[in-house]
Parts: C-alpha cells; sequence; structure tokens
C-alpha cells in the first residue's frame, strides 16, 4: 500500500479523498474557472508570466503541508526522478503556457469545446504507451457527453457546428490538450509517493522549466502591472485551477486510471456554461438541461468500472 493510500485510509474524515467522482466534479469546476480567468488575463499578464506565477505561488501555498512528506518520499522521487521532471514539464510547464497563450488568440469558448476533445487525446496516449484500449462502455459515454457539451456549447443547434471559426489560438490548444494526455497517462507510472509530494515537486519543478521562457518574455513584451485585478487572476490561478484542481484529479488518476477519468473532460465546459449564466447573467435554456443530462449520463456509462470480461 502506497503512502497515499495509508494516508487517505486513515480516518474517516478522510472520506473525500476515496470518492473519485467527487474529486474530478471538483477539479473540472476549478478548470472551467481558469478558462474564464485566463481569458480575461489575455492582453493584461503574458501567458507564460501567469503560468510560472500560477505554479510559483501554488508551490509556496503547498509547502507548508508537503514537506515532512518529501522529507519522507525523497528517495522514491529520486529513483524515478526522469518521470517526475518529464510529467512536471508536460502537465505543469508545458500544457498551461500554451493554453494562457492560446487564449490570447481565441475565445473561452473555443478552449472549452476543444478541451471536450480530451478523454480522445488520453485514450490514444494510453492504447500507445499502456497498450489499455476503451471499452465498448467508454466509447459511447465518450460520445453521449460529447454530444451534450455540443448541444450546450452550440444552443441546442447542432447544425451550427460548421460556423465555429477556429484559429491559431484553437491549434495552440490542441497542442496543449495533446500534452496533457500525455501526462494523465504517464502519471499513472508516478512512484508511490504522497500526493502533496508529488504536487510540490512538479509544481516547483514546472516553475524551473518555464524559466527559460519567461526571460525573454520579460525582455520583449510589457510586463505584467500590480492592479488588483491582475493580482486577484493570480491568486485565483495559483489555488483554485492549480492546487486544489491537482490534487483532486491526480488522485482520481490514482484510484481509477486515466481513461476513467478523462469522461470527466465533458464536465468543465458544463460547468463553464454555468459559470456564464451565473456570473454574466445569461438566461438558463432548456438546451442547457438537455446537454447537462446527456453529459452526465455519458460520464456515468464512460467512467463505470468495468466488468472481469472486458478487462
Amino acid at each position: 500500500m502506497s503512502a497515499s493510500d495509508q494516508i487517505s485510509d486513515a480516518a474517516p474524515r478522510n472520506w473525500l479523498a476515496n470518492q473519485p467522482y467527487a474529486l474530478l466534479s471538483i477539479a473540472a469546476f476549478c478548470w472551467a474557472g481558469n478558462a474564464i480567468v485566463g481569458r480575461l488575463a489575455a492582453g493584461h499578464i503574458p501567458p507564460v508570466t501567469l503560468a510560472f506565477l500560477r505554479w510559483s505561488l501554488g508551490f509556496l501555498i503547498i509547502l507548508p503541508f508537503a514537506w515532512k512528506h518529501l522529507k519522507h518520499d525523497r528517495a522514491a522521487i529520486h529513483a524515478k526522478l526522469g518521470l517526475m521532471v518529464f510529467l512536471s514539464l508536460t502537465g505543469i510547464a508545458g500544457f498551461n503556457a500554451l493554453q494562457y497563450w492560446a487564449l490570447e488568440h481565441t475565445q473561452a469558448l473555443n478552449t472549452l469545446l476543444l478541451q471536450s476533445a480530451g478523454p480522445l487525446f488520453v485514450a490514444g496516449w494510453s492504447l500507445i504507451l499502456l497498450g489499455i484500449r476503451l471499452t465498448l462502455a467508454q466509447a459511447i459515454g465518450i460520445a453521449v457527453s460529447l454530444t451534450g457539451v455540443l448541444v450546450i456549447l452550440l444552443h441546442g443547434d447542432l447544425t451550427t457546428i460548421t460556423a465555429i471559426d477556429f484559429n491559431r489560438g484553437d491549434l495552440i490548444f490542441t497542442a496543449a490538450l495533446l500534452i496533457f494526455g500525455l501526462y494523465s497517462v504517464m502519471s499513472f507510472k508516478r512512484p508511490a509517493i504522497h500526493d502533496l509530494s508529488f504536487l510540490a515537486f512538479t509544481f516547483a519543478c514546472g516553475s524551473a522549466c518555464l524559466v527559460p521562457a519567461l526571460i525573454p518574455e520579460l525582455i520583449f513584451r510589457p510586463v505584467m502591472q500590480l492592479d488588483v485585478t491582475n493580482l486577484l487572476s493570480v491568486l485565483y490561478v495559483a489555488v483554485f485551477p492549480s492546487t486544489i484542481a491537482y490534487l483532486c484529479y491526480n488522485r482520481s488518476i490514482h484510484l481509477i486510471g486515466a481513461n476513467r477519468t478523462a469522461p470527466f473532460f465533458h464536465v468543465v465546459p458544463v460547468f463553464g456554461s454555468v459559470m456564464a449564466i451565473v456570473f454574466l447573467g445569461e438566461r438558463p435554456q432548456a438546451f442547457h438541461v438537455i446537454g447537462f443530462a446527456l453529459v452526465l449520463t455519458g460520464v456515468f456509462v464512460a467512467s463505470r468500472k468495468p466488468s472481469a470480461a472486458s478487462r
């Protein structure tokens, strides 16, 4: 049993740590907000700067809680140092810098739509690297939930999908999703260390990996202004889509594997639509209800534990 299992199973107060679907819902909610905040920050905070501040501050937040676990897990981290650096470079540094760069060139709506393709990238990497195929239920569930996402984002008229204008930002974000799919699959091979140790190391290492790209950005682009809006944006991305979301997501992969967590990518644009209703004053419509029902149905089917015969 790993240290993560020992900690999470130690007391009833850690019940949430063993509920992967609740954890994935929390992560999806945080990531939905990240797309909105990242779009608002575009033009005010350069993308690498935002990513660097996000992970550096996230590391400082989590370090007091992770310090004793880092000391305990030092040998295990060193034994798989190459993999840990690779995960930091892909899931922390690469994906998020590309995401914020993409949001300078496209709308948050486009990234929410593209994020629905996340399970397909995870499935592809799982097949290539681990030889794990999608079960029939997972394939059907992904298709159903993707339909639900399209119903919401296209306001119930699926024929308008041909009118969506994909641009350079969309291509950049697609590359980011390809990288995050690789991170999701490879993180299943992470050493058996505490979740806080894993986050602290990858946050710190991911921040360090961004330094070579940060230096020319500071030289050739206007630096971030220290106003209230920018500081609140940095604080949000450091706490919610970083510390909380990654802790929930990585724990869920540890519990049920990458293929069964991937369908929750489809919940992100659903939460994004809900945020638009709450914070932007948009009125809920029938297509919201229909799309949300399809997403939940698809996620339920795709994330169910496969039978022994299927495995």
